[in-house]
């Protein structure tokens, strides 16, 4: 076994430098090699490692560099699966490429941002310290299938770490039935009050309680199926929280602050990044904080000065103007884009760039579930609206089913003309890609401007 871990860690090890050494992420490939000489050498590498695994549809990626920022100002020595790779593959890379020859991890803790249907796979070989959760909503319905199958998938995974620590989303109704079926320590959070002053028109993915099948009743909604939601059938209910927001005291183009509250303790908290779905990762990050026993005030500050990842409301500045990526990949998501703008006066050109590669989803019917009618309304802060990506024609049929003038649109296929373009106009720009969109114009904003890659 010594031996075959020797071959299996060199091989993943071999098979990164080389695919950097010719500008490829080596994310995912590596460990496609590693998993084929030895299928278990997850458990091998993970083996007395404290694990913090994130989880759930949306914001695992933000929530995730959040607790980072935490585990670095606390002096805690980590790794992380920063990539975004975050299926089996991908998390068994990261564990060999911060492991020896041997097998033995050079960290004591590791922080891994987990795709929800690759939890049940990925748990079998690692046990986690701390499992935050972040929501439950429909996703890509040729990948995940039904809502229930995200939920089992999720479940499946805690279950497999009955020592783990558990942060959930308590405005998730979703989420917080699953505590019926675990034993493990649950730490509840939650938004206490609306976010937006306007809000988009959704259609929940969760109208009917889970446990009797009536009809939800709301003391809030904040978006989608979350908030303060209540059974009238069968008394299920949003529980109390551990970790809060009880208070948005200000939403800027650029942050929020909050009055958040650390078990009893309450503080003015910064988020540095805008959007409502934000304030969500930053009450999720800091539940892991109380989770792992981290200060209160390292918690804070954190929340102010993380940087956030890849594609995330990440701010790109070139020649003056400003160009925020927010990547998307299902209604609710792309509903939370539209719920920003529409609360936002500074007029901007907005740009969609639609794919339907395996890794984005194949059926691209979700975009009719997306309340842009919402444009209409918000059109004079809208310079213009850009469509790009492999299904551009698809996108713009949308918009002009919604209602869109057709002289606010336009079609840009290529991507150099479309950078060109954004960089020769004014107006700060609010892009919204789709995932292999978002990784191809983002590599080529590296290779032209001198940003880092999307896995540094």
């Amino acid at each position: 076994m010594k031996i075959r871990t020797f071959i299996a860690v060199a091989a993943c090890k071999i098979s990164r430098f080389i695919l950097r050494k010719i500008g490829k992420g080596g994310t995912n490939a590596p460990g496609k090699v590693i998993l084929k000489i030895y299928p278990q050498i997850l458990g091998v590498l993970s083996r007395n490692v404290k694990t913090i695994i994130v989880t759930g549809t949306n914001g695992k990626t933000t929530t995730s560099r959040m607790i980072e920022q935490s585990l670095q100002e606390s002096g805690i020595r980590y790794f992380a699966n920063k990539s975004g790779a975050n299926m089996l593959s991908g998390i068994t890379t990261e564990f060999a490429m911060n492991s020896t020859l041997g097998g033995r991890c050079k960290y004591e803790y590791a922080l891994i941002e987990c795709d929800e249907a690759a939890f049940k796979s990925v748990s079998k070989y690692v046990s986690s310290q701390c499992i935050v959760v972040t929501n439950v909503f429909r996703d890509q319905l040729d990948r995940y299938g039904e809502i229930t199958h995200t939920i089992n998938s999720i479940l499946t995974g805690i279950k497999n770490s009955p020592g783990a620590i558990v942060c959930i989303n308590g405005d998730c109704s979703l989420c917080v039935s699953m505590v019926d079926e675990i034993t493990n320590e649950v730490i509840f959070y939650g938004v206490e009050e609306e976010i937006y002053k306007e809000r988009v028109e959704e259609v929940s993915d969760a109208p009917y309680c889970i446990k009797c099948k009536s009809e939800y009743e709301y003391d809030y909604i904040t978006y989608g199926h979350l908030g303060g939601f209540r059974c009238p059938g069968c008394e299920y209910h949003r529980p109390d929280t551990v970790v809060a927001v009880e208070k948005v005291l200000e939403s800027a183009p650029d942050n929020s602050v909050i009055q958040l509250r650390l078990i009893n303790n309450r503080y003015m908290a910064v988020i540095n990044l805008p959007g409502g779905y934000n304030i969500y990762n930053a009450t999720a990050a800091a539940a892991a904080g109380v989770a792992l026993g981290i200060d209160d005030d390292v918690i804070i500050h954190a929340l102010s000065s993380f940087e956030g990842g890849f594609g995330r409301m990440e701010k790109f500045t070139i020649n003056g103007i400003d160009i925020r990526m927010i990547l998307i990949k299902n209604p609710a998501g792309c509903n939370q884009v539209l719920n920003f703008l529409s609360n936002t006066d500074v007029p901007s050109l907005f740009v969609v760039a639609l794919n339907d590669r395996y890794a984005d989803g194949k059926d691209i019917s979700w975009i009719w579930d997306v309340d842009f009618e919402k444009l209409t309304a918000i059109q004079d802060n809208l310079t213009e609206i850009w469509v790009t990506g492999i299904r551009a024609d698809d996108m713009v049929l949308r918009f002009k089913y919604a209602g869109v003038p057709i002289e606010k649109l336009k079609v840009i296929k290529d991507y150099d003309v479309l950078i060109q373009g954004m960089i020769n106009q004014e107006a700060p720009v609010y892009m919204m890609p789709t995932y292999t969109a978002m990784l191809d114009i983002r590599e080529k904003f590296s290779k032209n401007f001198g940003f880092k890659e999307f896995w540094e």
